[in-house]
């Protein structure tokens, strides 16, 4: 769908409007207009410049979309019809992006598409679960319910990834400041060593002139580094995005020490707690475990997920199908198992949800507290090499002298 500036009358006051409309051709456009009392004077398709300036002006965060979905569900379970309550959120909404979006699907509603449909123009701000909610709500009478799960799902997986990237904070710190102390060694103490050993002719300790050739070679051939930092940062981004980078990745995250199994629960969670949010908004079995495994978002656990869906659909259980996958905790179906015997497996999904959500919590508090001895290790390690390749040379040159 396009977006179109216009110019048209409006018939009941006879005063010229200009703004933009969402259609598909001018000619629709221009019978939207006609059908909510305009005479179109001109109409022509938005410039390329305008988009690229919008698409420029700033990114829609997790919180502009939870704020956004919270409010929408309030006011349509208040009871407010779907396009004024569209209205009253572009009122609060701040994000220029956002606003933009809104108003498009204001005009996508009022020209007769469903919600659901609205928001698929947007996949990169409303993911398949979203879409799918919201469709189930459409469908059932309860979407002010349905974007209620929606938020508080948002809510929870942005309350993860938090504190995973709070842990990970900490070792990067300490790591980019490792990488300064040596760089500053390297370029200001090394080569005045170097210096005296060369006045007196005397030839450095392996070490000492490992670092020195080091210094040298980065002083003099700087713009060859940072190059070669460069390439190396642009080719793994690039291989990160294929098939293969990304399965690497993923099987990485998985096997990693002391983080792989906080990867593990985060899966868990995050694939119990979609599932329970699925099901019981109403959508089927299949339709939640696929789009379950793009929630997950790890392509390892999403092919176990996949090959269940195959054995649900051969007839076996859900808790057997999932059982002999390596990759999902035995938690899960012996949760599943329990839920299939009292027929509330949205209930159980949402207690094992609970409860890798608390593990994880536990495990972060953990990692956090445990890295840092691991890190003061690493720090001295390196700090004990630089000084050795420091002080050998000066002790050697203090005996030579005597």
């Amino acid at each position: 769908m396009k977006k179109f500036i216009y110019e048209a009358r409006d018939q009941t006051n006879n005063k010229v409007t200009k703004a933009t409309i969402q259609a598909d051709t001018e000619a629709a456009a221009a019978r939207l207009l006609i059908n909510q009392g305009f005479m179109p004077l001109s109409i022509r398709e938005e410039g390329d410049e305008k988009n690229i300036f919008a698409r420029l002006s700033g990114r829609i965060t997790t919180k502009d979309r939870i704020v956004f979905t919270r409010q929408l569900a309030t006011l349509i379970g208040a009871g407010l019809p779907l396009s004024q309550s569209f209205s009253t959120v572009l009122e609060q909404t701040e994000n220029k992006k956002l606003q933009s979006i809104i108003q498009d699907i204001i005009a996508s509603i009022e020209g007769g598409k469903t919600l659901s449909d609205s928001f698929s123009k947007f996949p990169k701000v409303f993911d398949p679960i979203f879409l799918a909610l919201v469709g189930a709500g459409e469908a059932s009478g309860t979407l002010d319910e349905s974007l209620q799960r929606i938020a508080a799902q948002q809510e929870k997986d942005a309350a993860i990834m938090s504190k995973i990237k709070g842990a990970l904070t900490y070792p990067i710190i300490v790591l980019l400041v490792i990488m300064g102390v040596v760089a500053f060694m390297l370029f200001t103490v090394v080569p005045q060593v170097e210096k005296l050993y060369h006045d007196r002719k005397l030839s450095l300790p392996f070490l000492t002139q490992v670092m020195v050739d080091a210094s040298n070679f980065t002083a003099q051939y700087w713009w060859i580094v940072i190059i070669g930092f460069g390439l190396i940062i642009y080719f793994s981004i690039q291989y990160a995005k294929t098939d293969s980078g990304t399965r690497m990745i993923d099987k990485f995250k998985l096997s990693v020490p002391i983080f792989g199994q906080m990867f593990k629960k985060l899966y868990m969670a995050r694939f119990t707690r979609t599932g329970q949010t699925l099901l019981s908004t109403g959508v089927s079995m299949l339709d939640t475990l696929k789009l379950t495994s793009v929630a997950v978002n790890n392509t390892i656990v999403k092919d176990g997920i996949l090959r269940a869906i195959e054995k649900v659909k051969a007839g076996k259980p859900l808790s057997t199908a999932l059982q002999v996958e390596e990759n999902i905790l035995t938690l899960v179906p012996q949760m599943i198992k329990i839920g299939e015997q009292s027929g509330r497996i949205d209930e159980m999904l949402g207690k094992t949800a609970q409860v890798y959500e608390d593990e994880l919590d536990e495990q972060i508090r953990t990692i956090s507290t445990s890295i840092e001895p691991i890190l003061m290790v690493v720090l001295a390690v390196v700090a004990g090499s630089m000084v050795a390749a420091i002080l050998l040379p000066i002790y050697s040159l203090v005996n030579n002298l005597g």
